[in-house]
């Protein structure tokens, strides 16, 4: 399995994917700024590299066409693979890997639809493959975090503190999900 068919080039990008190819090459433009190895206070060179893969598969009409065709089995097969790493031995680090997953998909959704950034409660029952029982706790403890929110609706969104937080946490996510995926993880 490779990296690049756990990744959503798309989130990668931060855009939605309607998004037409001027708005895909000036996002790229400015997270590539952010973070090139030469930028001294944000750079990283691992995102700086999946950044321009991503570019250069969604940067071109027919590569891009290619890959929105397999992308719904992308996303099964990432939905896979975040299930399989959220039944993780230990119900600590299990219940720590589904907080992360669960501000992942409302940070996602909140860049790709700022307009509707909530998500249904069962909806990400779905999106998790988790029953509604085993995700009351996770919910309820961001809650009290403030990292999520809820609206009038009964939908679930994700709070200022809530990206801050998975900003800070976001590494250590991509390692594990590497792990999981049989990649090396660079150190």
């Amino acid at each position: 399995m490779s990296e690049a068919s756990v990744i959503d080039y798309y989130e990668v990008l931060q855009i939605s994917p309607n998004a037409d190819p001027d708005t895909v090459h000036r996002v790229y433009r400015l997270l590539a700024q952010r973070f090139h190895p030469d930028n001294q206070a944000t750079g990283d060179s691992e995102q700086f590299r999946v950044l321009t893969e991503a570019y250069h598969v969604l940067g071109d009409p027919e590569r891009r066409a290619q890959y929105d065709v397999h992308r719904p089995e992308r996303q099964q097969e990432r939905s896979r693979l975040i299930s399989e790493a959220l039944r993780a031995e230990n119900d600590v680090e299990s219940e720590q890997l589904l907080r992360i997953t669960v501000l992942e998909l409302l940070y996602a959704r909140r860049r790709t639809e700022p307009r509707s950034p909530g998500i249904f409660f069962g909806d990400i029952e779905g999106l998790v493959g988790r029953p509604r029982e085993h995700l009351e706790f996770t919910l309820w403890y961001l809650g009290q975090k403030k990292f999520i929110d809820r609206t009038d609706g009964s939908q679930v969104l994700i709070t200022a503190a809530g990206v801050d937080y998975l900003e800070q946490n976001s590494a250590a996510r991509q390692k594990v999900l590497r792990l999981t995926a049989g990649q090396p993880v660079a150190t």
